[in-house]
């Protein structure tokens, strides 16, 4: 009663299946909470650019401008692709059911199984930079990084527990706020520099000869610069959650993010070259732009507060995301089938569970630091990019719709260059991505145990003509007992009441014990046969088993069922079981696995 009255107050009254109506999406709202990862990904996107260039110094950041620029356009490209991705596969599942459909059903596992994985590192990567910006601002608590995000991502998980919209009513405030912030810092820095207010020799001109600069280098910046992608695809996941017309909903709020995205990004990453900002390890870009151009005042920390609530929030996208690909991966027997099930606020609950379980562990793990998980966060989103794309060109060759052509043309170069992008990382990066090499193989081969498992007991299960029920003649019920007591007279009345033939079994530890139950029960029951197991090594379990193989084959031959009844007593309060001992329990277990017999409990439960 206590634990229903604290899970209420935490997420919420239970909600009417008929209600699920209610808990879809509008588009701002939708943008607020599926955006918000590929948004944040601003404030520290451009950073992972300068941090590879810096190694060559400041007269290296002028390279940031064209690598922004091939970003943009590999933004462009992916925004157009989901486009056709959303409209094709209306019923959600992005990358997984493109990949699944046309490139079979490996690809759609590794497609899948990538982005899995990557939505737990959203919330890791979020919630850690999140936490970077608030420690930025405060540095008095830097320290404690992992504690703070790990609060944060618990303190996600029960908004989310609480229902879709709910969520996203909370988020889409610091989302948009987010946005006005970083349009005010634009705008602001823009302006300083075009009335002269901030001088024009802080950044090295463009052209300027870099000694050391290599093609490696300035590819390694390009795939850092494209963790500023991630999330793009998370619209084209969540399509079921928006309201009618779903699909057109899903791409204007897709086209919407693609278009805030691209102003943001362009925006910070002129200024921060236009700024000569160098990036620190205690302190942000982007609470090194804020400084500069409105100095440590209130704007400052506007800035910085609403951009350490969007990279927290970030991981929503995550907590929105994951559970919608693990009801399809689910749905398709590939992973446990509890992630159907809808919890009371009608959010599928198993799976916001898990994510923030694993999150959780990612950073205790790697402690909290976002660079490190940034490059494997990265690649694993490039890869169902580079699938879905050509799944979508098989679909169109195959297909042939009208307009069929431009269409692949545009799935054909977005899988051109997303592809490029997954060969980069592995070159420039492999040190920090080829656990990815390893995880993928065993995501395909643990889904297809878990499928062939499936299968198998669907055959089990399934009634086929032609088959014939096994006639029975009557049941056996062997009561296990421990003594004398309610419990047990509680369990013979009901063994009664069920069996054609009931035998009490009792274990006996030495000889006067087992003389003294078997003259007290014939005062007792004389009706019911009781057997004395005597054994000099103090287990129940084996003499009882060897019992009940005894019984069960004489039940067999003779065509009787055997049901072993388990008396159970019931305490008042849930702390008192760890005074008894709790060999029923045992007994329940063990005869379950091992043994071919119906096991029942009766309980009896006390009342103080």
């Amino acid at each position: 009663m206590r634990y229903s009255m604290f899970k209420r107050a935490l997420i919420g009254k239970p909600l009417k299946t008929s209600e699920l109506g209610e808990q879809r999406l509008g588009k701002l709202k939708a943008l607020a909470i599926l955006s918000s990862d590929a948004l944040s990904s601003v404030a520290y996107g451009p950073e992972q650019i300068l941090i590879v260039l810096s190694t060559l110094g400041m007269i290296a950041f002028w390279y940031s401008v064209p690598i922004g620029i091939g970003v943009l356009i590999l933004l462009t490209a992916l925004i157009l692709s989901y486009r056709q991705i959303i409209y094709a596969y209306p019923h959600g599942g992005g990358a997984y059911v493109v990949s699944k459909s046309n490139l079979g059903k490996n690809a759609g596992l590794i497609a899948g199984g990538s982005l899995l994985v990557d939505y737990i590192l959203t919330v890791a990567v979020s919630v850690s930079a999140g936490t970077d910006a608030i420690t930025s601002a405060f540095p008095q608590l830097h320290p404690f990084n992992v504690g703070i995000a790990s609060l944060l991502v618990i303190l996600i998980t029960i908004l989310n527990l609480r229902g879709i919209t709910e969520s996203a009513s909370v988020l889409a405030y610091p989302v948009y706020l987010f946005v006005l912030a970083l349009v005010l810092l634009i705008g602001v820095g823009i302006w300083q520099i075009v009335s002269g207010q901030i001088a024009s020799n802080l950044h090295a001109p463009i052209g300027a000869a870099v000694p050391g600069i290599s093609l490696f280098l300035l590819l390694r910046a390009f795939s850092s610069g494209c963790s500023a992608l991630t999330g793009v695809e998370a619209v084209s996941n969540a399509v079921p959650n928006f309201k009618e017309p779903e699909a057109k909903n899903a791409v204007h709020t897709l086209m919407i993010m693609g278009f805030i995205l691209a102003i943001l990004f362009t925006g910070t990453m002129f200024l921060a070259y236009w700024l000569g900002i160098s990036p620190k390890a205690e302190e942000t870009v982007v609470s090194q732009m804020a400084a500069e151009i409105f100095g440590r005042n209130l704007m400052y920390y506007f800035v910085q507060g609403t951009t350490a609530l969007i990279l927290v929030l970030a991981a929503n996208t995550g907590f929105s995301a994951f559970p919608l690909l693990a009801v399809n991966f689910a749905t398709d027997k590939y992973i446990p089938r509890m992630f159907l099930n809808r919890g009371d606020r009608l959010g599928y609950s198993n799976g916001i569970i898990t994510l923030s379980v694993a999150s959780i562990l990612l950073i205790i793990i790697f402690r909290g630091q976002t660079e490190q998980l940034i490059p494997l966060y990265a690649v694993g989103v490039f890869i169902p990019f580079t699938l879905s794309q050509t799944g979508m060109i098989v679909k169109w060759i195959k297909d042939r719709p009208s307009g069929w052509l431009f269409k692949m043309m545009i799935n054909l170069i977005g899988a051109l260059i997303t592809l490029t992008v997954v060969v980069i990382f592995f070159i420039t990066k492999f040190s920090q991505v080829w656990y990815v090499l390893i995880f993928l193989p065993i995501i395909v081969f643990v889904c297809h145990r878990i499928k062939k498992h499936y299968d198998a007991v669907g055959e089990q299960l399934m009634i086929k003509a032609g088959d014939e029920a096994l006639p029975l003649e009557g049941n056996i019920v062997i009561v296990p007992v421990a003594g004398i007591t309610k419990v047990v007279e509680n369990s013979l009345n009901y063994a009664k009441l069920i069996g054609d033939s009931v035998i009490a079994v009792y274990v006996a530890f030495d000889r006067e014990s087992e003389k003294q139950m078997e003259e007290n029960w014939k005062e007792w029951q004389p009706d019911i046969r009781l057997v004395t197991l005597y054994t000099s090594y103090r287990s129940l379990l084996r003499p009882i088993a060897r019992f009940i193989e005894i019984v069960e084959d004489k039940a067999n031959e003779e065509k009787y069922t055997l049901t072993v009844l388990i008396p159970q007593f019931i305490t008042k309060k849930r702390w008192h079981d760890i005074l008894h001992n709790q060999s029923s329990l045992l007994l329940r277990l063990y005869l379950i696995y091992q043994k071919n017999v119906i096991v029942s409990t009766v309980p009896f439960r006390f009342k103080k």
